[in-house]
């Protein structure tokens, strides 16, 4: 069965649920530029545009959270070039994005290990994430330097070694602990996606919100994120609006 239907057009309903916390895997950068004889560079480049198109407009319909997935610990085995322009895309993208951010009441996050970025990029985003701490509005989430493996790994290592040094009991160790010792943990209530959507047609997860995403509803569509608009973002919201969430019950 399919996780997505191509023939179905979908209808959003505005004042119906609308999940508070969204992710979306943004894939497909590299080969929309390649269909159009270009540098995958320039797929990374209109990506980022989009990324402000869609994060307006998930603010704009409601949404709280917005993680999206901008670059994975596996993205750094990808040629030099491609990954110094990548790591250059926050700069760029801030220094153009900061005054709408604030206009708009939206707070940056990052989770990942920044540290082990670039400085200059490190400093960007850290300086985005600074100057809008204290916006109350939506919370645009970016998954920098990110694994969900690894995330998962880190916290098992801590738990251990806390247990280890009797600072925890193994009865402590719950799910309700897991989750808020994640990145994600300083969500709170928001911190699983209702969502998760992945352009480009690919049927994975790609080692994103591994332990999150446990009973989200997934969306799959085979428009690349160039191309993804609000208004595939609000059938992607339409068809979360059809589906009936049991969480293993009835």
């Amino acid at each position: 069965m399919a996780l997505f239907d191509k023939k179905k057009s979908y209808q959003l309903d505005k004042n119906g649920i609308i999940p508070s916390h969204i992710a979306i895997i943004m894939d497909g950068n590299g080969r929309w530029a390649k269909k159009r004889m270009m540098p995958r560079i320039y797929g990374h480049k209109e990506g980022m545009n989009t990324v402000k198109k869609i994060a307006l407009h998930a603010d704009s319909l409601g949404v709280k959270v917005l993680t999206l997935y901008a670059f994975s610990t596996e993205n750094w085995k990808r040629p030099d070039e491609e990954v110094s322009f990548l790591m250059n895309l926050p700069i760029d993208f801030f220094d153009v994005f900061m005054p709408e951010l604030k206009a708009n009441n939206i707070r940056v996050n990052v989770i990942g290990w920044e540290d082990q970025l670039p400085k200059h990029t490190k400093e960007k985003v850290m300086d985005a994430v600074d100057q809008t701490k204290n916006n109350t509005g939506m919370v645009l989430n970016f998954a920098l330097n990110y694994g969900s493996r690894q995330e998962i790994t880190q916290v098992v290592k801590a738990v251990a070694e806390k247990i280890s040094n009797d600072e925890l009991s193994v009865d402590e160790v719950t799910e309700e602990y897991i989750s808020n010792a994640l990145f994600t943990g300083d969500l709170g209530e928001m911190r699983d996606p209702e969502l998760l959507i992945r352009t480009s047609g690919e049927l994975r997860i790609s080692n994103f919100l591994l332990w999150q995403i446990a009973y989200s509803e997934l969306y799959f569509t085979d428009e690349f994120w160039p191309d993804f608009s609000a208004e595939s973002l609000e059938k992607a919201v339409a068809d979360y609006q059809k589906r009936h969430r049991r969480y293993g019950g009835l």
